[in-house]
């Protein structure tokens, strides 16, 4: 399995929400963004700016870090927001239903590494990372295995 990378430099906070968006109206069930980096990298201010945009009347997108999943009807379907950060054994996760959400409905997934075996082998990873130089620019690794989603990110940097 090849695993490709691309890096976008994000110059603002602005950039990430309407970076989120732009590759949100692009996704569909089955589909699942794996939202890593250290707290305060924006993974949440992006899967917010997401959501939000896939909504007929924005509505605020509150942090799942307690309630570990919210779920949202969506223009393009079911979308589920998890926030696993306070998870550590892998029968946690499967107790909340994300693996089959992985095949019904779009995902974002926060702190993926808790997701270990389960984690989904064609998901995006995008790895949100702090630029010494500003604090409102933001690195973004983008990684994944399947094909599609080069379409989708060059559709997203063109849109």
């Amino acid at each position: 399995m090849t695993v490709t990378q691309k890096e976008i430099l994000l110059q603002s906070p602005q950039d990430t929400a309407q970076f989120a968006a732009r590759i949100g109206r692009l996704l569909v069930p089955g589909d699942c963004l794996l939202l890593a980096g250290p707290i305060g990298a924006g993974k949440t201010h992006f899967a917010r700016h997401l959501i939000q945009s896939l909504q007929d009347f924005p509505e605020d997108v509150p942090s799942p870090t307690f309630t570990l999943v919210q779920t949202y009807d969506t223009i393009a379907g079911e979308l589920w927001h998890a926030d696993l950060y306070r998870l550590s054994a892998l029968d946690e996760i499967e107790e909340l239903g994300l693996a089959e959400a992985f095949e019904t409905a779009i995902c974002l997934v926060e702190w993926p590494d808790r997701l270990g075996e389960l984690a989904p082998g064609s998901a995006l990873q995008l790895t949100l990372a702090t630029d010494p130089s500003s604090e409102s620019k933001r690195l973004l690794t983008c990684s994944w295995s399947d094909a599609k989603w080069a379409a989708k990110l060059e559709q997203s940097e063109n849109a």
